[in-house]
């Protein structure tokens, strides 16, 4: 497989593979792999809940010393959002008008090659570690794996994470991070017209009532908000789904999944209790998957104020979630990485070729000096 010498080449080549997070990631993990020569290399293979085939990677070179301990991992995804609203070729990889065009370009393959590529620069003047993971949009999962069981990431014993999303460059110390509800209401499928069925989505009606008054509280309620974030008030985004039923079959099954995505000084108590209480009114069934508690660094944190520095920006909190609520388990984190995140989820994704060109030399000058501290 052949190995993109540059940080355009590299990006491009990932952008052209199809990885959303429903599909398997195996063919973008062997174009990784195939481009970090000379690297040791941790494949951590799993098969995430729909039986599709995932792979994380761990990669290590060592220092001038031969040490691979004591340096800067840089971690990013290869998984992307789906296709959306997407009227161009998702997977073009097309450069043009000085932008790199394609799904995952922003997030996050493009911000992930310009690590790649330091970090093969690195191999030899300082510990180059790499954390590449899969289903970052989704559940975590690969994170999570490497965190519990990366032999690789536990031996190089990293001093701090880069997680590089796409930040503008700008350090960020703490984010949110989710508990995802999943609401499921049971109902009897038969041709709408008989009146022997029985439609689901009756019985999910009161529990979304009781949601939309926890939407508001947390827009409301002061004692649930925290004011270092823009928004201050948490994220609770709800999605319903009847999966496929027509509008003239009982609908059998009807879900519906909300995402309460709070910060670490956001008590989730009252919410969990509202939603769980409510779900038991309603009669439904509920499951919770939680990631990583939200990770936040002071401003005075010694990675968090040298990335502060060597940027040139005051370090800033963020709305979304990352990898690090899980990678936080290994090594202090600091979100940093080039792309504009409000271009990503959304049609038409692109990332500045100067931009990407431009954080190599930054995740190196970071290293360098996370190295000569140690």
């Amino acid at each position: 497989m052949p190995q993109p010498q540059d940080v355009i080449a590299l990006a491009a080549a990932m952008v052209a593979i199809d990885s959303r997070s429903s599909i398997s990631n195996l063919a973008v993990a062997e174009l990784a792999e195939a481009a970090l020569p000379g690297f040791a290399i941790e494949r951590l293979d799993y098969t995430d809940a729909a039986g599709v085939a995932k792979r994380a990677l761990v990669a290590a070179a060592p220092g001038p010393d031969g040490r691979m301990t004591g340096g800067l991992a840089f971690s990013g995804h290869l998984d992307t959002v789906p296709d959306t609203g997407w009227t161009t070729d998702p997977w073009s990889a097309r450069v043009a008008d000085g932008h790199l065009h394609g799904l995952g370009s922003t997030d996050m393959k493009g911000p992930l090659a310009a690590a790649m590529i330091a970090a093969r620069q690195l191999a030899g003047r300082a510990p180059a570690l790499l954390l590449i993971t899969t289903d970052e949009e989704t559940t975590k999962a690969g994170a999570r794996i490497i965190a519990e069981r990366s032999r690789l990431a536990q031996e190089a014993r990293p001093r701090g994470i880069l997680v590089v999303e796409p930040t503008g460059m700008a350090p960020v110390r703490g984010h949110r991070s989710h508990i995802l509800f999943t609401a499921e209401a049971l109902g009897e499928q038969a041709h709408s017209s008989t009146g022997k069925g029985r439609n689901a989505n009756w019985a999910l009606i009161p529990f979304l009532a009781e949601m939309k008054t926890v939407f508001a509280r947390l827009r409301e309620d002061p004692a649930l908000q925290d004011a270092a974030y823009d928004p201050p008030f948490s994220d609770f985004n709800l999605v319903i789904d009847n999966h496929g039923a027509a509008v003239n079959v009982t609908v059998p099954l009807a879900t519906a999944r909300i995402k309460f995505r709070r910060s670490a000084r956001v008590d989730p108590a009252p919410v969990v209790q509202a939603v769980r209480e409510a779900a038991a009114r309603a009669g439904l069934r509920l499951t919770e998957a939680t990631e990583g508690r939200p990770p936040e660094l002071p401003e005075d944190h010694p990675l968090v104020a040298l990335c502060a520095n060597r940027v040139g920006a005051a370090a800033r909190t963020a709305p979304y979630g990352t990898d690090a609520s899980e990678l936080q388990a290994i090594a202090p984190c600091v979100v940093l990485g080039p792309g504009d995140i409000g271009v990503a989820h959304k049609p038409g994704e692109s990332v500045s070729v100067a931009a990407l060109e431009a954080a190599v030399p930054v995740f190196i000058d970071l290293a360098l000096a996370v190295a000569a501290e140690n």
